[in-house]
């Protein structure tokens, strides 16, 4: 299969809703503009960050021709299509296919809390229904269960399942997958206080949040890196660490959300269940976070 590069930093792009929480698309083209400016190297929408989990489909449809629209080409456009139900992710995906994006991210199917084999066969049957590249995701916490090391490494024979993202909070699944697997298969951290880390075990880059905010230092801590001036690239990631850390404290994506309000991207607040910060919470942080944004 004929791989897109990707690059090392994809942002996990927030969905602007306006005052009455519909889709703000004005804002989104802006948001855009601004992770394309700020070097993120391809976006991920209709992800845990975009809040899929309150869009309908004709939202999320809107969200991926609105994406492919405003950024022409300039990255790539992954989209998150993946439910706890194979036969609607599968729908999901037929409506992505049509609309022309680049690539699929897919979430291990939650709440059902699935098995192994489970699993694995909700993926073969998603694979088998595509010719899109698919980039697993692995997100324990949210999902109540994950993919164990031997099903990724089946999964990996499946020519259009190119990579994973993996959210469980250290290195451990990403560095077993870098000795067992061919340097082809994207590894990428749904973390980004592990960012540096997975660049030094040969790991391909994050999926990040922060990235809306210090795209551009994060970009740089990747060039550094790979110019052999690691110190540097490390000096640089620990310099952005207390963002990483505030970001990852709070829920995902209001923290986001509400740093961008303040820094005058207006992407509105959260639908519930979510809850948005009280404004006192955005000052604090605010005050914390605003001389690390570049």
């Amino acid at each position: 299969m004929c791989k897109l590069h990707f690059g090392p930093l994809i942002t996990a792009v927030v969905t602007p809703f306006n005052e009455q929480q519909q889709i703000d698309v004005k804002q989104f083209a802006k948001l855009l503009q601004h992770l394309v400016n700020k070097k993120s190297t391809a976006l991920v929408v209709t992800g845990i960050t975009g809040e899929a989990s309150t869009l309908n489909s004709i939202e999320k449809l809107t969200i991926w021709e609105a994406a492919l629209d405003y950024t022409d080409g300039k990255v790539p456009i992954i989209v998150g299509v993946g439910t706890n139900n194979t036969q609607t992710t599968i729908h999901n995906i037929k409506l992505a296919e049509e609309a022309c994006v680049d690539a699929l991210l897919v979430v291990t199917p939650y709440y059902n809390i699935p098995s192994q084999k489970g699993i694995l066969k909700h993926f073969q049957m998603v694979s088998q229904a595509t010719e899109l590249p698919i980039i697993l995701h692995n997100d324990p916490a949210r999902c109540g269960t994950k993919l164990e090391l031997e099903t990724i490494l089946e999964l990996a024979k499946l020519s259009n399942i190119i990579g994973i993202t993996d959210s469980t909070g250290n290195t451990k699944l990403l560095r077993k997958l870098k000795e067992k697997l061919d340097d082809d298969f994207l590894l990428y951290t749904g973390s980004d206080t592990l960012y540096h880390q997975t660049l030094a075990l040969g790991g391909t880059g994050v999926i990040s949040v922060t990235s809306h905010l210090v795209g551009n230092s994060m970009k740089d801590i990747f060039d550094l890196y790979h110019a052999n001036q690691s110190q540097q690239a490390q000096h640089l990631d620990a310099k952005l660490a207390p963002l990483y850390q505030i970001i990852d404290t709070y829920p995902n994506p209001p923290i986001i959300k509400a740093l961008l309000n303040k820094s005058g991207m207006n992407v509105g607040g959260v639908r519930l269940p979510l809850a948005n910060l009280e404004d006192h919470e955005v000052d604090e942080l605010w005050e914390t976070t605003k001389e690390l944004i570049d």
